[in-house]
């Protein structure tokens, strides 16, 4: 492992984003640690729906989602508290998944108050200056949150899995707010993770991001395949 590089002042607050189960938790505590950032974890416990939303989706969706809008707008509004110019932050999370898991389960009034209402909250939270879309195979995905083994996620299955995983990519290719850095988990946790880690890291810490860009170990590059897929943006 070494020396990691001094972020430069244009990153003070970058996001790991992903599905259940993709490792967007380690990533980000893995960050927080090699490169001394202050670390952010969203409170998932606290959804008093959650459990009941992956055994019936349709029944608990919005309940469920208005739930988590409140909650990670009160943690994530904290960050103007902080002097983001000193102090660096890595999250487990964004406000945008709300808005993912908004758009694949609600419909109708539901859907447009759920919009009305993130879209007011999201002009008070400060804009990730590098979104790190982790991404991962639904299998692996699965095995992992079996092997976590939270009650609440029992739920889970890999139909599910793919249509949100499908959802993720289709919002992120096209995310307009920050920059994207595309991430495969599997990389990550092979043999040579902590070379692969090093790559990573100094991939971030570059002066400047722009786009959506896929890291590959041995090469980070704008995806053509990604970019043939991009239309106007989603985000408002």
């Amino acid at each position: 492992m070494t020396k990691p590089p001094i972020l430069p002042e244009s990153l003070r607050y970058l996001v790991v984003e992903g599905i259940p189960g993709v490792g967007k938790s380690e990533l980000a505590e893995r960050l927080a640690r090699r490169l001394g950032m202050q670390l952010l974890l969203e409170n998932f416990e606290e959804n008093p729906y959650l459990e009941r939303f992956y055994f019936n989706p349709v029944r608990w969706a919005f309940q469920t989602q208005l739930a988590y809008l409140a909650s990670r707008y009160r943690q994530l509004s904290k960050l103007h508290n902080l002097d983001l110019f000193h102090t660096a932050v890595v999250a487990d999370y964004s406000l945008d998944k709300d808005r993912i898991f908004a758009q694949l389960y609600l419909q109708g009034d539901d859907l447009r108050l759920f919009e009305t209402l993130f879209l007011q909250m999201a002009r008070y939270i400060p804009k990730p200056n590098l979104v790190l879309y982790l991404q991962s195979t639904v299998e692996n995905s699965i095995e992992n949150i079996r092997i976590r083994g939270r009650t609440y996620e029992s739920g889970i299955n890999s139909m599910q899995l793919a249509r949100l995983r499908h959802a993720y990519t289709e919002y992120f290719i096209r995310y307009t707010k920050s920059p994207v850095l595309i991430v495969s988990a599997e990389e990550l946790n092979s043999e040579n993770q902590e070379a692969h880690m090093d790559e990573l890291i100094r991939q971030i810490a570059k002066d400047s991001h722009h786009g959506v860009t896929y890291f590959k170990s041995g090469r980070s590059r704008t995806d053509p395949d990604l970019y043939s897929h991009q239309t106007s943006g989603t985000d408002d």
